[in-house]
């Protein structure tokens, strides 16, 4: 019977979430979608000395803002977890990682080290490149080399201690990942990793998200590829537990926008783009770090952009749906090299969603942007609509709609010295005079304005290219902004005179 799809994202609560992390959650997300599986959030919290508070929900919001959804495990909607197999935080597991600690030391796979700190740096000065393996365990103050009564006595006397994997040298160990095919490492180049700290009373990574994924019923493991190197170690835990192992694939790192390297919060504040997907404000030092929702990206704009950060679809298609990438995506072709952070490609996803969406949802988007900028709205609803539809093709951000609709709402009070200097020349005040005077007898009608003055500009063989601009600087206060009949069918014919006979008086003949 073929077992349904469990996959899981486990991050840990000590910072914002990367957007490195969010592709992570993404792929995972995709995948169980795809094969109609289960998507868990666990929280990997076991390192206290880390813990930033306030981190966890920063996640949870996060994946809830992009629509990645979580069907088990903690989540926005069920901040204590939802399903049957939790608890989902891992400082909540004690209990149940002490019994597989015991059951590793029992079946002879792990043993207890009680090698202080002290003694641990006089092996590395007297052995170079010293690591805890088959060739130093036995010259080390741990089980192997102690009676089980001189142990017992260290454990009863509360001496601190830690448990090792005993990796068994010179094995091969032969790894498919979905992503990269067969992998083969030689355990002679691992040492005999630390699994618990009785100091914490915590197991370290390794073996507590192994516990966890095998009793949480994880069929794939979809991480980042720094966790490669680590998969021999557990692949060799999953088999001295005697469990079936989960398939595997690390995906490609976000690579900087020059590709050198993996990207960081330091690129992002270099080259001015966020890399968290919300602003975060951390109380350990008091640091404001900028996101993308804060910023006026769109979430599917983002989903869209970094599911194509490391995947590529079969065809050239680049703009897809969340329904659409669940169909298509697929683990096969995921790239195995790194993806480069185009930060000016996700501003192009931005502006093609902004322009998908209708002028009525961009309105109440915008709505409380206009309410900051004027204290009275003077355009009815019906006309900042116009306004929006005439302007949203040169927007990236909703923001940005009060950049080029300004002017409707606001007379200019001065004019750019840039515009007038190129379109404002010897006769553009005389013009001027005489387009107020065709246009008080004109009708008010855009078809009729145009034809009355292209036959005056042909009649007075006008440069007309000086003649609208200078026009426009009247009504806008620039050389910007949509056609200029549809300006003036805005503002309609009382705002249009009012400024353009201020022009004649405020700009210099």
């Amino acid at each position: 019977m073929k077992k349904t799809v469990r996959v899981r994202f486990a991050p840990s609560p000590t910072g914002a979430l990367h957007i490195g992390g969010v592709r992570t959650a993404l792929y995972n997300f995709l995948f169980a979608r795809k094969h109609g599986g289960k998507m868990l959030l666990r929280i990997e919290d076991t390192d206290s000395t880390r813990y930033v508070p306030g981190a966890e929900q920063y996640i949870t919001e996060s994946l809830h803002w992009l629509g990645i959804e979580i069907d088990e495990g903690i989540c926005f909607e069920a901040p204590e977890g939802k399903g049957p197999l939790g608890p989902y935080r891992q400082t909540l597991r004690r209990d149940i990682y002490r019994k597989y600690v015991k059951q590793l030391i029992n079946s002879g796979n792990a043993y207890y080290a009680f090698d202080t700190p002290e003694e641990l740096e006089a092996k590395r000065k007297e052995i170079p490149n010293f690591q805890y393996d088959a060739s130093t365990r036995d010259s080390m103050n741990n089980s192997l080399t102690l009676s089980a009564e001189a142990v017992q006595q260290k454990i009863s006397n509360g001496e601190k201690y830690v448990v090792r994997f005993k990796v068994i040298p010179n094995e091969e160990i032969r790894v498919q990942d979905i992503i990269r095919g067969e992998v083969v490492f030689n355990s002679s180049i691992m040492d005999d990793k630390v699994l618990y700290k009785s100091a914490d009373d915590l197991p370290t990574y390794h073996l507590a998200h192994l516990v966890d994924d095998h009793l949480m019923e994880i069929t794939h493991v979809i991480r980042g590829e720094e966790w490669l190197p680590s998969v021999p170690l557990h692949v060799m835990l999953y088999r001295a537990f005697g469990w079936e192992s989960p398939q595997f694939a690390h995906l490609p790192l976000l690579l900087k926008p020059e590709g050198n390297g993996k990207l960081s919060k330091r690129d992002g504040d270099r080259l001015g783009f966020p890399v968290f997907p919300l602003e975060f404000h951390n109380p350990i030092d008091n640091t404001v770090s900028s996101g993308y929702r804060e910023q006026g990206y769109f979430p599917e704009a983002i989903i869209n952009f970094l599911a194509l950060l490391g995947w590529h679809p079969s065809d050239e298609q680049e703009i897809f749906s969340k329904e659409e990438l669940i169909q298509a995506f697929s683990l096969e072709r995921v790239s195995k090299s790194g993806a480069k952070f185009d930060y000016e490609k996700i501003r192009w996803f931005n502006h093609h969603y902004l322009n998908e969406k209708s002028d009525e949802e961009l309105y109440q988007l915008f709505r409380p942007i206009l309410e900051t900028k004027v204290e009275k709205i003077s355009l009815t609803k019906e006309q900042i609509l116009q306004a929006i539809a005439l302007t949203k093709s040169r927007c990236t951000f909703v923001a940005d709609l009060w950049e080029q609709t300004d002017f409707f709402f606001v007379p200019p009070t001065e004019y750019d010295a840039k515009s007038l200097k190129k379109h404002w020349k010897e006769g553009s005040h005389q013009m001027m005079v005489e387009l107020l005077e065709i246009l008080q007898q004109s009708t008010w009608e855009s078809d009729v304005l145009n034809q009355t003055v292209m036959d005056w500009i042909a009649q007075k063989s006008y440069p007309m290219g000086q003649v609208m601009n200078s026009f426009r600087i009247a009504l806008v206060g620039s050389a910007r902004g949509p056609h200029i009949w549809e300006i003036t069918a805005l503002l309609g014919k009382e705002q249009t005179l009012a400024r353009l006979q201020k022009a004649l008086k405020d700009i210099a003949q």
